[in-house]
């Protein structure tokens, strides 16, 4: 049975999907790596992120904040066109219950 490590804080997650017409390529991953993924890391409260292939040019992002302030802060709006055609299709933000 695998140990299950406790949250000691609260944390909140920005859950983010957007639309990718036609999936990745080269400038969407170099936008990513370099724009999205750099400078949200720089945001006050941010603990991780990870962004998944898409799916149906649909992609997936988690964002976890130390508090939903944080997130909500750092979340671009719906609708936002975040370059080479990427726009945000929609954002959820959650109570972070368990990690392992």
């Amino acid at each position: 049975r695998p140990h299950r490590r406790r949250i000691e804080e609260i944390m909140h997650a920005a859950i983010v999907r957007a639309d990718i017409p036609g999936g990745t390529n080269e400038a969407r991953l170099k936008n990513l790596r370099e724009q999205v993924a750099t400078g949200i890391s720089g945001a006050p409260g941010f603990i991780a992120g990870y962004w998944c292939e898409p799916v149906d040019d649909q992609g997936l992002a988690f964002v976890v904040f130390q508090d939903g302030a944080s997130a909500k802060a750092a979340a671009p709006p719906v609708g936002t066109d975040m370059g080479d055609g990427v726009t945000i299709a929609s954002i959820e933000f959650r109570e972070v219950l368990a990690n392992a």
